[in-house]
């Protein structure tokens, strides 16, 4: 029998973004209110359909250009060119998660420091940082006072994934510095590690630990006072990808 495209029912690809920031020293994904049904009015994490012309990561570097103005990190590129770090997360098929049609999402992971307070565009009415905390509640009031709704789709489940793989990573990784600007402080760090883990840490330990793994950090040789007190010494990213011993989560 000849192949025949038509007899196979079609089903359309999707890349969903999970988009982490510390801000006021919480850990906060970026959130769309949908402006179109399905779900409409529910929030949703941003992403969209991947067009005919591009790949997934392109799919994905495009959506998040175009939700956050960020253009993703190159890993190929000096050290020094500072984008979004994005990576693939995993995906997500059950044939009944979007009403619409059979739609198969890739999702992705994106870090980056502190960014502005984002603008809706394209299908959504509003978006905004919240809390992770606060988006995968379930029931009860947020914080701006509306109440809260799961998320649209699976997306809690794809939030709830993306969490647990930027907690497991900074542990032996250097990932945590994509939430931080080029220079930073030990201090600033530091609070990264407690919002992304939401435990408190003991600074002194902390400043051993990280300025004693070779090739974690690297100073500037510069100073600043912007966390208020004595001038904090800067540090870069080093070029250590793999931290060893690893930075292990503290028990809770």
């Amino acid at each position: 029998m000849p192949y025949d495209p038509s007899a196979f029912p079609p089903f359309a690809v999707t890349v969903d973004l999970v988009v982490l920031t510390v801000r006021r020293h919480a850990l906060c994904a970026l959130a769309i209110r949908r402006g179109e049904p399905p779900f409409q009015g529910r929030w949703a994490l941003p992403g969209g359909f991947v067009r005919a012309d591009e790949d997934l990561a392109q799919a994905a570097a495009r959506e998040l250009a175009e939700e956050t103005g960020l253009q993703a990190h190159d890993p190929g590129a000096p050290a020094q060119d500072y984008g979004a770090h994005l990576e693939q997360l995993a995906t997500y098929g059950d044939p009944d998660r979007d009403p619409r049609m059979r739609v198969v999402s890739v999702a992705h992971l994106a870090l980056a420091p502190d960014l502005p307070a984002p603008k809706a565009g394209g299908d959504a009415s509003n978006a905004r940082w919240a809390p992770v905390d606060e988006l995968l509640q379930q029931g009860g009031y947020g914080r701006d006072g509306e109440p809260v709704a799961p998320l649209a789709f699976d997306h809690a489940q794809i939030l709830s994934d993306g969490v647990e793989r930027a907690r497991s990573k900074i542990e032996y990784s250097s990932l945590a510095t994509a939430f931080c600007p080029a220079e930073f402080t030990v201090g600033e760090l530091r609070r990264v590690y407690e919002a992304v883990w939401g435990v408190a840490l003991d600074p002194r330990n902390f400043h051993r630990k990280v300025t004693g793994t070779p090739g974690f950090l690297v100073p500037t040789g510069g100073t600043t006072t912007r966390q208020g007190g004595r001038p904090a010494q800067l540090f870069r990213a080093g070029g250590a990808t793999l931290l060893n011993p690893p930075m292990l989560r503290p028990e809770v």
